[in-house]
């Protein structure tokens, strides 16, 4: 089953004017399968796996190769196992820039986005493909449900039953840490990562006090600790949301929280299994805020910020959108008949809201006051257009 996924549209606008797009995800997202679709349009395309050493072979002499095929895409996969390579693009590029040129798949944002600002600055776009979405793969409140419990990576989606989706993901968590990580160069052990990754997964959502972890794995130095939280937001498994921090002249929360990025890893990772199960978890409520935060940061606009609010005194919004002097606050709720508190009002006024509102699994919309309003997930891409 062939999914559509909305980055298409936004992957051939921006490889109709950049020389080279680099396309962002995690292992086993969609990357090779969109970017495939893609390449299959272009007449001549070249297409190398950089995990099959036919393919490095091919490219062991980049700068003849890449001069040899100016006049064709050449898609690589997986290309922050050649780092090498990026130094050899920006010449390249520079002697034609046409666009279209080159289309890039990584799994680790932090690794490429350095290597790409010492080479690359001003001549690729970073692309990020996030798991499936709910306006991707949830046309209603009963997709939405499996959607939410399996996480977003396709063949987890696609699997015929709970079971084997369950075990697809404990399959990947482990080929992860015991051979994704090792791959791009992480010396942690896997099994502590495991046990930190574990650790995150029962504080979803939470603030992140490195001192505290520190603690539970042992006694190690808090600084260990924010280096493995940095391993495992650059492998884009993970989510570090910061606070937003107007100049308001109160006490405000400022340090970040974290998430599990996709949901369905998130419950593999508790020993969540099934729906019955999930819903009578303790996790429930962080769980879909997490889900949600996703389906957020994967429809922001171009030059979007997102964060949280919090203040000492209580005022919450679970997320806020800036872009330029425009600001939207999202409080999230896993209920069918929401309700907010008093903090959501407050930080509705604190934040001199444009617009302000609540997102639940409802079907369809419906106002709370003149200026909040209920909405579906279904509704974010909309709400953010």
């Amino acid at each position: 089953m062939m999914i559509e996924r909305l980055a298409r549209r936004e992957l051939r606008r921006r490889m109709g004017y950049f020389p080279g797009v680099v396309l962002l995800g995690p292992r086993q997202v969609g990357k090779s399968t969109l970017a495939r679709a893609f390449a299959a349009e272009q007449p001549g395309a070249i297409v190398l796996d950089l995990e099959r050493q036919a393919d490095r072979v091919q490219l062991s002499e980049p700068e003849l190769f890449l001069s040899r095929h100016r006049d064709r895409l050449v898609v690589l996969d997986e290309v922050q196992l050649m780092p090498e390579l990026f130094s050899h693009l920006r010449p390249e590029i520079d002697a034609e820039r046409r666009p279209g040129r080159f289309l890039l798949l990584g799994s680790a944002s932090g690794t490429l986005l350095r290597q790409g600002s010492e080479s690359l600055a001003g001549r690729v776009s970073y692309l990020e493909l996030s798991p499936l979405l709910a306006a991707e793969a949830a046309p209603d409140l009963l997709a939405l449900q499996s959607l939410w419990l399996r996480g977003g990576f396709p063949l987890s989606h696609l699997a015929p039953d709970e079971a084997l989706s369950y075990q697809w993901r404990q399959d990947f968590i482990d080929s992860f840490l015991y051979r994704d990580l090792p791959q791009m160069g992480v010396g942690v052990p896997a099994a502590t990562l495991h046990r930190f990754w574990r650790m995150q997964a029962h504080l979803q959502g939470q603030l992140f006090n490195a001192s505290q972890l520190a603690v539970s794995l042992g006694g190690m130095a808090h600084t260990t600790v924010a280096r493995y939280l940095d391993t495992l937001v650059d492998a884009m498994v993970l989510r570090r949301l910061e606070p937003v921090l107007p100049n308001l002249g109160k006490r405000l929360v400022k340090s970040p929280k974290v998430y599990v990025r996709d949901s369905g890893l998130l419950h593999a990772l508790l020993g969540i299994a099934d729906l019955d199960a999930l819903q009578g978890h303790p996790i429930a409520g962080n769980s879909w805020e997490g889900f949600v935060i996703e389906q957020l940061a994967a429809a922001l606009p171009a030059g979007a910020e997102l964060g949280f609010y919090r203040t000492a005194a209580g005022a919450e919004l679970d997320a806020v959108v800036t872009l330029g002097q425009r600001r939207l606050g999202f409080e999230i709720k896993f209920s069918t008949a929401p309700k907010v508190s008093r903090g959501f009002w407050s930080a509705a006024e604190d934040l001199q809201l444009d617009r302000a509102y609540v997102l639940a699994p409802v079907e369809r919309a419906y106002p709370l006051s003149a200026a909040a309003e209920v909405q579906p997930i279904s509704a974010i891409p909309a709400l953010l257009a």
